[in-house]
C-alpha cells in the first residue's frame, strides 16, 4: 500500500508521542487531509476506536466523512462485497450512523457536540479527533477529554482548525491567555518553527504553500484576498491568529497594577472616575474606576466590580466602601439609582441622548493612550480584542459591537462629564 503525503506532513503521520496535536493552518493547507490519513494508518495497525467530532453532528457528511471515504477508496481499502463481515484488510463505511469498521475491528464513530446525548453512550474511546476545534465550546473539549479513556491503550487527542480570533479558545489554552496570566507558547514561535513540542501537546502550523498538489490558480485566490480583506488573508493565506476585524480601541494596553498606579501618580492633575453599567440575569453589574490624563490624553483603569445574578441589597453591600466617591450610572435604571442613593450613595444618572452610544464610544477612543491594569480581568476580556460589528456590505456600525461588553458602558457613564481633545481621523 503506498500513498504520497506532502513533505511537511511526513514526521506527523508517525508520530504519536504526545496526547495531544494541535494543527493551525490556512486555506488548504491539507492538514484535515493528513489527519485522517494518520488515523486511518493508527487503526489498520492497531484495534482501536476513534471518535470524530465536529460542533454540528450533519456537517459530517460533507466533510470528516466523505474525507475518510475519499482516503480509503485511494488506497483501495473500500469493502463494498456487502458479507457480514468486513474482508480481511478492508474497510466498510456505513451512513446509519456514519461510521467505519476495520477488518481488524477497529472503528471510527463520527459525532456532533449538538447532540451530546449521544456520546455517553460512547465506550472505550482512545483517539479522538476535534475538526474545526475553534467552532466547539471550550466546556465541549474539557468534556470530551474526560470521554478519552481506555484501559491500556496510550490516549491521543488531535484538534486541527483555521485560525480564529485570539479571544477563541483554543487560542487561550494552547497559546496564552493574558486575561488569566497563562503562558504556554507565543504563536509567532510556531510560525517559525512550524513543529513544536510542548509538554504532552505537539503543535504543527501549514499554510497552502505546503500542499504541493494545489493548483496555481487556488493560490493566486488566497494571494489575491490580501488587497481586500486582509482579516482573512491572515486566517486563509497566514493561517494566523489575530484580531478579526476593526478594533474599537486599539490603543489598549495592559500593565502591571503597580505600574498602572504608579503612572497615575505622576500625573498633575489627574480626574478621578467611576462608572456603573447595571445587570441582573444575563447582563452584568460592571464598576470601572479610571483616573484621566487630560494632559496626555491618557485614561487609567485600575479597578473593577463585576458580577451578575447580584440584587441592589447585596451589591450595595458590597460596594459600601465606594460610598464616599461619585459614580456614574445608566439612567435607564432609575429604580436602582434610587436605591443606590437611599443607601447613602453618591450615584447620579448619566446623560443618554440620540447618537449617545456612537459619540461616547468615539469620546473614549479619542484618548492616546488605556492603560488598564492587569488587576481587571474582565476589562481585559470585554476591551481589548473588542471589533465593530459590519453591515452586509462589511461597513462599520459604529454603536454596535462583536460582545456586549458591560465595562465599556460603565466607561461611558464614568466619562459622561469628561471632555477629551478631538484627534482627526477619530471614528
Amino acid at each position: 500500500m503506498e500513498k504520497e503525503a506532502n513533505p511537511h506532513f511526513e514526521d506527523f503521520l508517525f508520530d504519536w508521542n504526545q496526547k495531544f496535536q494541535f494543527l493551525v493552518g490556512g486555506y488548504g493547507s491539507s492538514k484535515s487531509y493528513h489527519v485522517a490519513l494518520k488515523i486511518i494508518l493508527k487503526l489498520l495497525s492497531e484495534k482501536r476506536t476513534a471518535l470524530v467530532v465536529r460542533e454540528v453532528n450533519d456537517t459530517h457528511k460533507d466533510s470528516t466523512f466523505s474525507l475518510f471515504s475519499e482516503i480509503i477508496e485511494e488506497l483501495g481499502l473500500l469493502d463494498d462485497t456487502g458479507k457480514k463481515k468486513v474482508a480481511r484488510g478492508k474497510v466498510r463505511a456505513k451512513e446509519s450512523p456514519y461510521g467505519f469498521k476495520f477488518y481488524n475491528g477497529s472503528k471510527i464513530i463520527f459525532r456532533g457536540m449538538d447532540k451530546p446525548e449521544k456520546l455517553k453512550s460512547i465506550n472505550n474511546i482512545s483517539l479522538i479527533w476535534l475538526e474545526e476545534c475553534s467552532e466547539i465550546k471550550y466546556e465541549g473539549f474539557k468534556e470530551l477529554i474526560g470521554r478519552l479513556r481506555h484501559p491500556t491503550m496510550k490516549l491521543h487527542m488531535i484538534l486541527s482548525t483555521n485560525p480564529v480570533g485570539e479571544e477563541n479558545w483554543t487560542f487561550k489554552h494552547f497559546f496564552k491567555d493574558e486575561q488569566n496570566d497563562r503562558y504556554v507558547l507565543e504563536d509567532e514561535e510556531l510560525y517559525k518553527e512550524r513543529t513544536i513540542v510542548i509538554g504532552d501537546t505537539y503543535y504543527h502550523h501549514s499554510t497552502a504553500d505546503d500542499n504541493l498538489f494545489l493548483p496555481d490558480s487556488y493560490i493566486a485566490q488566497l494571494d489575491e484576498l490580501k488587497e481586500y480583506d486582509p482579516d482573512l488573508y491572515r486566517i486563509a493565506r497566514k493561517g494566523r491568529f489575530g484580531i478579526n476585524g476593526v478594533r474599537v480601541l486599539p490603543q489598549f494596553e495592559v500593565l502591571p497594577h503597580d505600574e498602572v498606579m504608579e503612572e497615575i501618580k505622576k500625573v498633575s492633575k489627574p480626574l478621578f472616575k467611576n462608572g456603573m453599567d447595571f445587570g441582573f440575569v444575563e447582563s452584568y453589574n460592571a464598576l470601572v474606576r479610571m483616573a484621566v490624563d487630560l494632559k496626555t490624553q491618557t485614561l487609567y483603569i485600575y479597578w473593577q466590580y463585576y458580577k451578575r445574578g447580584m440584587t441592589d441589597d447585596r451589591t450595595a453591600l458590597e460596594l459600601q466602601d465606594l460610598k464616599k466617591v461619585i459614580i456614574k450610572g445608566d439612567s435607564a435604571e432609575p429604580k436602582t439609582i434610587a436605591f443606590f442613593q437611599q443607601n447613602g450613595f453618591r450615584m447620579v444618572a448619566t446623560r443618554k441622548f440620540p447618537g449617545s452610544r456612537i459619540q461616547y464610544t468615539k469620546k473614549v477612543k479619542r484618548f492616546k493612550r488605556i492603560v488598564c491594569s492587569k488587576d481587571c480581568p474582565d476589562v481585559i476580556r470585554e476591551l481589548k480584542h473588542l471589533t465593530f460589528k459590519t453591515d452586509k456590505d462589511g461597513t462599520i456600525i459604529e454603536d454596535e459591537f462583536n460582545i456586549d461588553p458591560h465595562t465599556l458602558s460603565a466607561i461611558w457613564y464614568g466619562l459622561d462629564d469628561v471632555e477629551v481633545r478631538n484627534l482627526k481621523n477619530a471614528i
